[in-house]
């Protein structure tokens, strides 16, 4: 967290803590933003890339978990870290505590079948770090889309029962997020009750792990219709897009006929997310994860659903960071900051 003083003011801007020292902010100097809890793996003691440089100037902690708690190990600089601010990397140093990923089953595996590897994970590889970079690059929020939310802004505002209903597959179910209150959906259910503190809002978990939107209609009455929603969050195509999986067109027809059914039985307002690219060198991927995530967004707009775009500001990352220091399951689930990255594409929805 960033203190406060007569000369800075800070204003939370898509998640990240936006440091203006009012007066002082030029194109030459741009503004600093605190990262919280970014992940990564280390190899070895080769370099590990974060997302941005970090500012020497500002503080910058290593831990073990992405929130703090008892458990907790709190690495240290010099002893189990070096930091390279100019190429913004972390290296792990010889007698770390930290852990080297090059224990983990799955390291070095290309076209690797999870299937064979009992126990596979990256739970318990990855290292979280706190730091404070220079905004040189926008934060990829959309505009806002509120318009197409006006039922659930109303009733959110007048307070009262609020239902909130997460479809989707084991990514929404949760898949290996650590604590069930860093899911992404419930992190913005949260955060919808700090900004709503008079409306009711019960947030329900509706997905199935392994669906795709052929099996999410078929659950659709007993997992969506049954549950009487206000507002329904749609995050398929990570199954979808799996080899043998549902092709780009019917996977958006199915999205159509989910929307469809789902205003006219209930009501409700839908919100659809894109999904990420799994990792590369997973065996039954396809590897297209960009079509699926072109589709989603444009089902979106042929519905006026509001959009919550994962896929861009995950190639953000991805950019520069390996698919293993955000994967939870080294395939294609999450770990805790990657639901973060999810929860921001929820939140920039303005509402």
């Amino acid at each position: 967290m960033l203190r406060t003083s007569p000369a800075l003011s800070c204003v939370l801007l898509g998640g990240l803590f936006l440091a203006a020292f009012a007066g002082c902010v030029t194109e030459s100097q741009p503004p600093a933003r605190r990262m919280i809890g970014e992940s990564v793996v280390c190899i070895g003691e080769e370099p590990a890339a974060l997302a941005f440089r970090p500012l020497a100037s500002a503080a910058l902690t290593v831990r073990s978990t992405y929130r703090p708690g008892t458990d907790t190990v709190d690495y240290v600089a010099g002893r189990d870290y070096s930091v390279d601010f100019k190429n913004g990397t972390l290296r792990r140093l010889p007698g770390s505590r930290l852990p080297d990923f090059r224990q983990n089953m799955l390291f070095g595996q290309t076209e690797f079948d999870h299937s064979k590897f009992p126990g596979f994970g990256n739970n318990g590889f990855f290292a979280f770090v706190d730091y404070t970079f220079a905004a040189t690059n926008a934060w990829p929020v959309p505009a806002s889309p509120t318009p197409l939310l006006p039922k659930s802004a109303a009733k959110l505002r007048a307070g009262g029962e609020f239902r909130l209903v997460a479809f989707g597959d084991s990514i929404t179910a949760g898949g290996d997020a650590t604590q069930p209150a860093l899911i992404f959906w419930n992190r913005w259910a949260d955060a919808l009750r700090g900004k709503y503190p008079q409306a009711r809002i019960t947030a329900v978990n509706g997905a199935t792990g392994g669906d795709s939107t052929v099996q999410g209609l078929a659950r659709l009455q007993a997992k969506v219709l049954h549950q009487h929603p206000d507002l329904v969050l749609i995050g398929f195509g990570m199954n979808d897009h799996n080899k043998g999986g549902v092709p780009v067109p019917q996977f958006a027809a199915n999205l159509k006929e989910l929307i469809g059914r789902i205003r006219t039985t209930t009501g409700a307002e839908v919100v659809l997310f894109s999904a990420f690219p799994p990792n590369p060198r997973w065996k039954y991927g396809s590897h297209h994860m960009e079509d699926y995530a072109a589709a989603t967004e444009q089902v979106a707009h042929d519905t006026g659903c509001a959009y919550a775009d994962v896929f861009h500001p995950w190639q953000t990352f991805a950019s520069r960071k390996k698919p293993e220091d955000l994967l939870a399951n080294d395939i294609n689930h999450p770990n805790d900051f990657g639901h973060w990255i999810y929860f921001e594409a929820l939140n920039s929805l303005g509402l």
